[in-house]
């Protein structure tokens, strides 16, 4: 089974991302490999819009998304971990799923859906965040959702994490670690 993750978060050491490494490491414990994205980490334009997608439902740029692409076609399983700023995902994940734009065409206009491999395309959202209300977290969460659907994922699982803010608090989190490694192990079943 393929795996891809995404760490949304650009701080090194928070919260997202010991959260993607609990789920990691549960999942790797199973025998399976990971491809880890950091969008902060890669070279990429955003979405310009430019309508180069529209025929051929590739996207005529040419950076690092060419590597989050070929994973997103092979990949069977999909985890995004992520904080939620201003009721939203950060830029740098939202850039990615921006791009997917190309993908959104090939399904959509193109009638060509990213075929499911030896497994059923599946999974996981964890949120955190030091937001008291859940509104902020369905906006992320809905983002998400629609990442998803464009690349052919058609059930996914979201958990999240609330008045969860200083860099590494998830960790005192009386149930995080358990709820994490549940679901990163519901995802590969």
């Amino acid at each position: 089974m393929k795996i891809t993750a995404f760490c949304g978060s650009p701080r090194r050491g928070g919260n997202s991302e010991i959260i993607l490494d609990w789920a990691t490491s549960a999942i790797l414990a199973n025998g399976h490999n990971i491809q880890i994205f950091r969008p902060d980490s890669l070279k990429f334009s955003p979405c310009l819009n430019c309508g180069g997608c529209n025929e051929s439902g590739e996207c005529v740029i040419n950076d690092d998304m060419a590597q989050v692409y070929s994973a997103i076609r092979d990949s069977d399983r999909f985890l995004i971990c992520s904080p939620i700023f201003f009721f939203g995902l950060p830029a740098q994940i939202k850039a990615v799923i921006d791009r997917c734009q190309a993908l959104w065409v090939e399904k959509y206009l193109l009638k060509r859906p990213i075929p499911d491999g030896n497994y059923v395309r599946k999974g996981l959202v964890i949120l955190v965040g030091g937001l008291k209300m859940k509104v902020g977290f369905d906006c992320g969460g809905a983002c998400a959702t629609a990442f998803y659907r464009s690349i052919s994922v058609p059930e996914h699982e979201t958990i999240s994490f609330e008045k969860i803010d200083d860099k590494g608090a998830i960790i005192e989190h009386p149930d995080a670690l358990s709820k994490v490694r549940h679901a990163a192990l519901n995802l590969i079943k």
